[in-house]
């Protein structure tokens, strides 16, 4: 009779275990929501102990702050990256645009829970973190392409930041298609800066 060995236990690096504790702490809170995710609830959905998970995060809040962080820069990140890839204002916008508009539909509820925790989000929407570089970047795009002095770039691009964040509201609370709210915020984003350009030119602004 042949015995069978065991299965043999992969071994995580501190890193990829904890990648792995916030991936399971994402299923509950979009399944269950926040107030679902303990450490006790968390570590069984992960599969591992509640002392192996105190190891990587002093509490739940930590680590949900964490994830939120984890979140948003993840969006940050896939933005930046359409951004680099167009070659003109409008291509921008829309790739930008659709980057997030593709990441709220797919987890927007996770950023939506976690966000609705004071502790957790500190008053923060999807379009804030890491927000300076992002609107110095957008700014030098706009100054150049609509020829206006960057301080005003910067106002008209700071601002227009919350109506993507407004578009993942209006998703959140309706069930339109995405393609179709994507392109409302892409023409009114482009429309809104037109409208600064025109007034700038005319001596109104």
């Amino acid at each position: 009779m042949t015995s069978t060995k065991p299965a043999k236990r992969t071994r995580l690096s501190p890193q990829k275990r904890r990648s792995m504790i916030l991936d399971h702490a994402a299923e509950v809170v979009a399944e269950e929501g926040v107030s679902a995710a303990t450490m006790d609830r968390i570590a069984r959905q992960a599969n591992v102990s509640k002392s192996l998970l105190y190891a990587y995060f002093d509490n739940v809040t930590e680590l949900l702050r964490e994830l939120l962080q984890r979140e948003l820069r993840r969006l940050r990140r896939l933005q930046a990256e359409a951004a680099g890839s167009t070659t003109d204002f409008a291509e921008m916008v829309r790739a930008v645009t659709h980057e997030y508009v593709e990441y709220i539909s797919e987890r927007g509820l996770i950023l939506q829970r976690l966000q609705s925790e004071p502790s957790l989000a500190e008053g923060r929407d999807p379009t804030d973190y890491g927000r300076r570089d992002a609107v110095r970047f957008v700014a030098k795009v706009v100054a150049s392409n609509f020829d206006m002095p960057m301080d005003l770039a910067v106002a008209c691009t700071d601002i227009s930041f919350g109506i993507p964040a407004a578009a993942g509201h209006f998703m959140e609370a309706s069930d339109n298609d995405p393609k179709w709210v994507e392109d409302i915020t892409v023409e009114m984003i482009i429309g809104s800066i037109m409208g600064v350009t025109e007034a700038y030119r005319s001596g109104r602004l």
